[in-house]
């Protein structure tokens, strides 16, 4: 059941572990020229290089759309503390709600370049022509294998053969993405900013945060796809087996190691976890990735691995591994089989993207129908109420070639209206699963895609944009119903990092500064090298420029204040 919210879904693309901005959380940021003054909101290299300010106030209020809820469809679970919105069920075909009446092309013909994971369609394929002729218009994909997509991104970006429509998740924009941003693309305020935005409803349900990451080079760019509140990482357990073995779910690092040392059984290939790193630093209040790292401390900006948090979070790691109870294969370093450990028991508890509630459960429904995956509730470092940073509000943009003339960008825009339709209407069921009959069936009540529809219909018409995030899956409502239920606890204690919501560009001569701390926490939790040289790094750390990067980002938080 498609209900794609963001790459890390259930058809195999990136997940937590190979893109680690994007399981954090963080905001999208890249590297502007090498000197210059705190930019904020895309300015950067190229039209905007001497503004030495950024989008904020009044000025960012005034590129923004208005917003207008959509009343397409109502969940069966609202919102509660942030989550997202679930539904159980699928309407059947007489009550879809028609969000766009009519085709809201006019016969345009337009390229578009954008990331896959799979195996492309034929360029003809029936799903294609179906959605094309839907729209009026016919969109032709320049698909690129999504794990190496950023190499073929910058050398498009970097020619004069740009597509119509490019796609760019945060996780490339690194170098001078930015710059080619606000070099290559169209500015979309003077057709969505205030409400010019009406004029295509399902873009103006769209949530403002989204839109506020969507402001680069001064400008509103980008058409973006919603994020979950939570920044992507959830703490797994094999509910079947915690209920068969009568294991209580810990509630507490302290206790969590304990369980763990008594269900880890290496006579029966059965170890208490993967890697647990990512959520560790959840559970012990660190803040997340950049540009979010940073927490203010009487005053001052405190980089994250500055902080006990940071430090305890590798310890409590370390012990896990020194028991033992850490599947042998994750000691390796092979994370891209942990899914496979777990769903075989040989791991009964993992940390990956959200997507895999769905995802895991939806394959083993056949091979085994015992299968239950939970999400375990987060907890603080001494048990109790957790501290949860909320993750960026967007994660991925598509853009519009600036070369466009005016009638081109309103027809692009009036497609995208029709792309980003929410679930529950006629324009979602097309997007997401073809032609009834050729592409799916209704296996009571809910659409089950045909081999036909398993080959053609992919991820494609997503990535230029997407309706507000939500939980859908009809065809296993209890993972709804589970899903949303995690997140409306965990939402109670979320709160928003200091820099929320900010589109950030570093100096490049601080691009990579915290980039070696990444292999120095596997390093640590692994036993081949201590804490002792952890808290080294730091203090290399700030005498290699960490101390002047807090002073950018304090004189950026001076001017701008900051987004909580």
């Amino acid at each position: 059941m498609p209900n794609f919210q963001g790459p890390d879904h259930a058809s195999g693309r990136p997940s937590p572990h190979s893109r680690r901005t994007f399981l954090a959380g963080a905001a999208a940021v890249t590297a502007a020229v090498a000197g210059g003054a705190p930019l904020l909101s895309g300015c950067s290299s190229g039209e905007s290089t001497n503004r030495g300010g950024t989008t904020s106030g009044k000025e960012l209020k005034d590129l923004l759309p208005a917003h207008v809820a959509s009343r397409a469809s109502d969940p069966d679970i609202p919102s509660r503390n942030g989550s997202s919105p679930g539904f159980t069920r699928a309407p059947e075909p007489g009550d879809l709600a028609v969000s766009v009446r009519g085709k809201p092309g006019s016969g345009g013909t337009y390229t578009a370049f954008t990331p896959l994971w799979g195996t492309p369609p034929a360029k003809d394929a029936a799903y294609y022509r179906a959605v094309n002729k839907a729209l009026g218009a016919e969109i032709r994909w320049q698909t690129q294998d999504g794990n190496t997509y950023g190499e073929k991104l910058s050398a498009v970006l970097a020619s004069d053969g740009i597509a119509d429509i490019v796609c760019i998740p945060q996780w490339e924009m690194q170098g001078r993405i930015h710059g080619a941003i606000s070099a290559k693309f169209a500015d979309l305020g003077p057709y969505l900013s205030g409400d010019k935005v009406k004029k295509y409803p399902n873009l103006a349900a769209i949530p403002t945060a989204a839109w506020q990451m969507s402001v680069f080079g001064g400008k509103l760019r980008g058409l973006p796809m919603p994020a979950r509140p939570l920044g992507g990482v959830v703490p797994f357990y094999r509910q079947d087996l915690f209920e068969k073995e009568g294991w209580e779910v810990p509630d507490g690092p302290d206790a969590f190691l304990a369980l763990a040392k008594e269900i880890t059984r290496p006579a029966s290939k059965r170890w208490a976890c993967e890697d647990m790193w990512w959520s560790a630093q959840i559970i012990f209040g660190c803040p997340p990735e950049k540009p979010y790292y940073w927490t203010e401390r009487d005053g001052k900006l405190v980089h994250k691995v500055e902080t006990d948090a940071w430090l305890e979070a590798l310890e409590w790691t370390r012990k896990l591994y020194a028991a033992g109870v850490v599947h042998p294969d994750a000691v390796a370093g092979k994370a891209n089989d942990a899914a496979t450990r777990f769903t075989s028991g040989q791991s009964l508890m993992m940390n990956d993207g959200d997507a895999k509630w769905y995802g895991l459960t939806f394959e083993q429904a056949s091979a085994n129908p015992d299968f239950r995956i939970q999400g375990m509730d987060f907890f603080g470092p001494g048990g109790g109420d957790p501290v949860l940073y909320q993750g960026a509000p967007a994660s991925l943009w598509s853009f519009l070639n600036k070369e466009l003339p005016k009638e081109r960008i309103e027809e692009c825009l009036a497609l995208a209206d029709f792309i980003a339709a929410p679930y529950g209407t006629r324009e979602q069921r097309l997007v997401d699963y073809g032609t009834e009959g050729e592409h799916y069936t209704l296996k009571d009540g809910v659409p089950v895609k045909t081999e036909k529809g398993v080959k053609e219909v992919m991820d494609t018409y997503r990535f230029i944009v997407s309706a507000e995030a939500s939980v859908a899956y009809p065809d296993h409502p209890q993972v709804v119903k589970d899903y949303c239920g995690w997140m409306q606890r965990m939402g109670a204690h979320m709160r928003k990092p200091l820099f929320y919501g900010m589109q950030i560009q570093e100096p490049t001569r601080y691009a990579s500064l915290y980039t070696p701390f990444e292999d120095l926490a596997k390093d640590v939790v692994r036993g081949r090298k201590s804490l002792r040289d952890a808290q080294r790094a730091v203090t290399d750390w700030r005498k290699g420029g960490g101390d002047k990067l807090r002073d950018w980002y304090a004189e950026l938080l001076e001017k701008n204040g900051s987004g909580v």
